[in-house]
């Protein structure tokens, strides 16, 4: 990634096509420098790759360990510069609604994987093409597929935040 400034205030992040490669190799989605992933979208996926394979560690919020809303609060600070919310059910009621179909990168998707189908349990951030990247409790953070029988079976729902 290139930093360039323009004016002393602007920073504009250049993506080579070596390190668009790693990134779509490291997330498992196709990746390119073409306007479908500008660079708002490509930092999304630069910080979340850092994110990837980091333990699972309920209240987490470091490197060292981090949960689902945990990961989701770091990665909107970072690449956002939101603060939001510490719990799952409570970035579902702050999102603005959307279906599956108008998913966009940085969109949050949630799910209900407890006894309580109702409750939300667990929320993701949405990459592309159907990809998602979360705090698993048993693998940590991954990146996973919505067509997952596991993730369709206990879908709730998806939002984007205000």
């Amino acid at each position: 990634m290139i930093l360039l400034s323009s004016c002393g205030s602007q920073k504009q992040l250049l993506y080579n096509p070596v390190e668009v490669k790693q990134l779509s190799q490291k997330l498992g989605i196709q990746l390119d420098n073409s306007n479908k992933d500008d660079d708002k979208n490509m930092y999304l996926y630069a910080q979340s790759s850092l994110w990837l394979g980091v333990p699972y560690r309920y209240g987490g919020m470091t490197t060292k360990g981090v949960d689902c809303s945990g990961l989701a609060y770091n990665i909107y600070k970072t690449v956002y510069g939101k603060n939001v919310s510490r719990d799952s059910e409570s970035l579902h009621q702050s999102a603005k609604k959307i279906t599956k179909n108008n998913l966009e990168p940085g969109d949050l998707v949630f799910f209900a994987t407890s006894k309580d189908k109702k409750k939300i349990t667990h929320v993701g951030i949405y990459l592309k093409d159907n990809k998602f990247i979360h705090a698993s409790t048993t693998k940590g953070v991954i990146v996973s597929d919505l067509n997952e029988t596991y993730y369709k079976q206990n879908w709730k729902g998806a939002g984007k935040l205000k």
